[in-house]
């Protein structure tokens, strides 16, 4: 049976290659926006913040003894390796790109309650404050998703019914 010690640690590692897949995600969603600036400009925000992240579990997993996983780090860039080849063949990409993303803030959001949770029942408040400082991060993120669900939406579909490239 795992130590609460060793969940955390595990859970840190889960979350730093969840950082990494999220970088990539966000990279290759950016690459391909052309016609949705405010879209494309937030990502490419958040994934300064994405990398800062990574970075910053990276050092609590150091911190208490550890390294993250090459294998969930990988798996994780393949996962969004495909996941960004997916979009491709998609008419509606930017709003299938706008749903995963919210989708995605919410697996972080709840990774790092997870982690913060943790952090605190083994007295690691380093752990702890880094985590809540990132969750604000994630939960700004997601909010300014959900707000702009619709206009992305009508966006698509006003570009669509006019015969404009919608996809990108």
């Amino acid at each position: 049976m795992m130590t609460a010690e060793e969940n955390l640690m595990d859970w840190l590692r889960d979350a730093h290659a969840m950082e990494e897949q999220a970088e990539k995600m966000l990279s290759a969603t950016a690459d391909r926006l052309k016609n949705y600036p405010v879209l494309k400009e937030r990502i490419l925000a958040h994934l300064d913040q994405t990398r800062q992240q990574g970075r910053q579990v990276r050092e609590c997993i150091v911190r208490r003894g550890g390294s993250p996983s090459t294998v969930k780090d990988v798996a994780a860039r393949i996962t969004a390796t495909a996941q960004g080849l997916s979009g491709m063949f998609v008419a509606d990409e930017v709003v299938k790109a706008a749903l995963s993303s919210y989708t995605f803030e919410h697996m972080e959001i709840a990774s790092y309650r997870i982690l913060i949770a943790a952090a605190r029942e083994v007295g690691d408040e380093a752990t702890q404050r880094t985590c809540e400082a990132i969750l604000v991060e994630e939960e700004a993120m997601a909010a300014w998703l959900l707000e702009q669900l619709p206009a992305i939406t009508q966006q698509f579909l006003q570009r669509r019914k006019a015969d404009v490239t919608a996809k990108h």
